[in-house]
């Protein structure tokens, strides 16, 4: 009896002892998942639904900031004229200072480009591939002109679209010493001709669309189903 106790103490302490030798992990068990419960998970979905309806709901009731729409504006050339657009689509100088002919807006559509509308006849100052100005009932890329601040802080408005081939010159837009409107490729930047001081009026702004991004909106789709865009008239200058 007593060898067999001393024989089962014997492996009982075999047994024991790589039990207490093995090293013990620190290491922290993930939990794995899908051991939460059901009133858990329901809670997780009701409170996500809560958050993306209340985002929706903040979305929805923003309003949109006024935006510019354009400058009512008179531009005045050095040469001591201010530039006009006629009823009948003539454009020249004049030097009456009241003439509602001499409004314009000057509608942003671009980095420092802008477009030139008359407020009266709604028509836009335009420069065809010779050079000259006339008025286009409709928006086009003729009617782009590029503004940018001359270093005696007057400011020159040239084309978009044309320029000198060989030189790259841009053509800008000129009255002369008479107040006649000039052809682009004879106006230099560093002459009088090509310089204009705008005389803010009125600054415009809107929550909607604008008729100009409505009109472009237009063209863009007309040109991508075929029927290209609408091109003005081309008049000769004014005499």
């Amino acid at each position: 009896m007593a060898a067999l106790a001393s024989s089962l103490i014997r492996q009982k302490r075999e047994i024991r002892d790589p039990v207490a030798t093995r090293p013990v992990s620190t290491q922290r068990k993930v939990c794995p998942r899908g051991t939460k419960s059901l009133c858990q998970k329901q809670i997780l979905i009701l409170i996500s639904k809560v958050r993306l309806c209340g985002g929706r709901k903040g979305r929805l009731e923003k309003t949109p900031e006024p935006q510019l729409k354009g400058i009512i504006t008179k531009l005045f050339c050095r040469h001591g004229y201010y530039l006009q657009a006629r009823p009948d689509g003539g454009i020249e100088g004049t030097r009456e200072d009241t003439n509602g002919f001499t409004l314009f807006n000057l509608i942003p559509v671009g980095l420092r480009v802008v477009a030139i509308q008359s407020t009266t006849s709604g028509q836009y100052v335009a420069m065809n591939a010779e050079g000259y100005l006339y008025s286009s009932a409709h928006f086009t890329a003729e009617c782009r002109f590029k503004e940018c601040v001359f270093e005696n802080y007057y400011v020159t408005y040239s084309s978009t679209l044309y320029r000198q081939r060989e030189s790259g010159r841009s053509w800008y837009l000129g009255l002369n010493k008479d107040g006649q409107v000039m052809k682009g490729n004879r106006v230099k930047k560093t002459k009088a001709a090509a310089h204009f001081l705008p005389k803010l009026l009125e600054v415009a702004l809107y929550r909607e669309p604008s008729l100009h991004n409505v009109i472009e909106q237009a063209l863009a789709k007309k040109a991508e189903a075929g029927d290209g865009p609408v091109h003005p008239r081309k008049e000769a200058p004014a005499t």
